[in-house]
């Protein structure tokens, strides 16, 4: 057969246009039901006609059972996450209107991990010369992004894992904010609801990937959260009263749900000039004395 010969769709039959050609390992797939298979299917060029057909199959099954989906919790920002805690089922889409884009429903049964990542992106911030080059602060100044990705590894016969960012679109330039502490309390609440437990998460993927940091942060450390004297007063006796279950501990770790013990609230000091904030206030960007950035060196 020559380049340029009639192509037809070996799912349903129609022509194929000269740059809709899906190819298969042993056929070929117009775009329109290319559209239909899932999002997360990558294996497309080495799946066979007879498993593309399974697919699509699973595929109308999954728009019917669509219908009686009635997700409890929303996690994310661009990409969502929605589950349906009653059912035990959920979903992750872009979209608003997410019925029609028939989105894969998945059992939290399917779930075998859920790794996660906190990204920390960086960028010199310069200064303008009077000749207009751009040059270093002393000492140099930076700009801080996070980034809150989540990678859910499922057992489906079509794909093996999901990749997301929760703070896609909005990200917390900084640790010290209750943004930032917003997305890890997501994190957190997030891998409790897809494995179906109450431990903290295991380290994430990636070289900086690690376990969403002191939960007492997640959940905060008010009096409504513990009680006027709870955690803090019991932790003089050794004793502290877990943030998201209730139970007394004596640990590290609640002995109920697995949350790790939290810390005292932390106080700040530039490590280059000695200012420090007002008790309670969260640091700035930078120190208002001498311009060095605020970061972990700065913690007392």
């Amino acid at each position: 057969m020559g380049l340029f010969d009639k192509k037809y769709c070996d799912i349903c039959g129609e022509k194929i246009g000269l740059l809709g050609n899906r190819k298969l390992e042993d056929g070929n797939l117009c775009k329109d039901c290319a559209s239909k298979l899932s999002p997360f299917f990558s294996g497309r060029k080495s799946a066979t006609v007879e498993e593309i057909k399974q697919q699509l199959a699973y595929r109308e099954e999954n728009k019917q059972k669509l219908a009686s989906f009635r997700p409890s919790k929303t996690f994310g920002e661009s990409r969502k996450i929605y589950i349906d805690e009653a059912a035990g089922t959920f979903i992750v889409t872009s979209r608003s209107n997410w019925r029609d884009d028939n989105p894969d429903l998945i059992s939290l049964s399917q779930v075998t991990a859920c790794n996660t990542d906190i990204q920390e992106n960086r960028d010199e911030i310069y200064q303008k010369t009077e000749d207009g080059k751009s040059v270093s602060y002393n000492p140099p100044r930076y700009e801080y992004s996070y980034e809150f990705k989540v990678q859910i590894l499922v057992n489906s016969p079509w794909f093996s894992e999901i990749n997301l960012e929760l703070s896609d679109g909005n990200r917390p330039d900084s640790k010290y904010t209750e943004q930032y502490r917003e997305y890890e309390r997501q994190m957190y609440e997030l891998n409790n609801a897809l494995m179906g437990r109450n431990t903290m998460p295991g380290a994430g993927y990636g070289q900086q990937g690690q376990s969403y940091a002191q939960p007492a942060q997640n959940f905060g450390q008010s009096a409504a959260a513990f009680g006027a004297g709870g955690a803090m007063a019991g932790r003089e006796l050794g004793t502290w009263f877990c943030p998201s279950c209730g139970t007394q501990n004596n640990g590290a770790f609640c002995q109920n749900c697995g949350t790790k013990r939290p810390e005292a609230q932390r106080s700040f000091r530039c490590d280059k000039c000695g200012w420090k904030p007002e008790p309670g206030q969260q640091p700035p960007k930078f120190c208002p004395q001498c311009g060095d950035p605020f970061n972990d060196r700065d913690i007392v």
